[in-house]
């Protein structure tokens, strides 16, 4: 019979009180041992590496249905409601698997937790939020979010509103720092 470990979750492995148990990658020389060793590593808290070459916007599609539930629905819509809202936004996949929307710079990224989908905007706090779907983050002096949790809904239309202004305000800051830049070398 194997024993199993479980890296993401640490449940059968008990470090002494105060210490830290290291992380390690499910191919590294370390879970190799434990292999050796009868132990079952299971790492199920870890993506792999995407292939080389594969788009942003495959890998954002992977992970919609992958994730197979409700949060893979509601990434899907407001994805949907980011490109209409924006046409020309660069979808980017950045940090380990975050879906990220750009137009000339970061617009907001959308990061999928157990209980909710979180969409951060970069400069959530320059932006006027006159319908409030800034729900969290809201101490920030940068960023704000909007957590959608399952069954929540989202106003369609002001949420259109932020993400367009999210995109313009990305531009103004460009072509200022654009002039800032010409003025110095002149």
């Amino acid at each position: 019979m194997t024993q199993r470990l479980n890296f993401s979750h640490r449940a059968s492995v008990k470090p002494l009180i105060g210490a830290r148990l290291p992380h390690f990658e499910a191919d590294s020389q370390r879970s190799r041992d434990f292999q050796d060793q009868g132990y079952k590593v299971e790492c199920s808290g870890m993506k792999s590496k995407p292939p080389v070459g594969t788009s942003p916007a495959a890998l954002i599609s992977a992970r919609i249905k992958e994730l197979g539930d409700w949060r893979g629905e509601t990434l899907a819509h407001v994805r949907k409601l980011i490109k209409q809202a924006c046409p020309d936004v660069v979808e980017e996949w950045k940090w380990r698997g975050v879906p990220v929307w750009e137009f000339d710079g970061i617009i907001c990224t959308g990061e999928t937790y157990r209980e909710m989908v979180k969409l951060t905007f970069a400069r959530g706090a320059a932006l006027l939020d006159p319908s409030r779907l800034f729900n969290s983050s809201l101490d920030g002096n940068v960023r704000r979010a909007i957590d959608i949790r399952e069954g929540g809904k989202i106003d369609e239309t002001a949420f259109k509103a932020l993400i367009r202004a999210a995109a313009t305000l990305n531009t103004e800051i460009k072509e200022t720092a654009l002039a800032r830049k010409k003025r110095k070398g002149s």
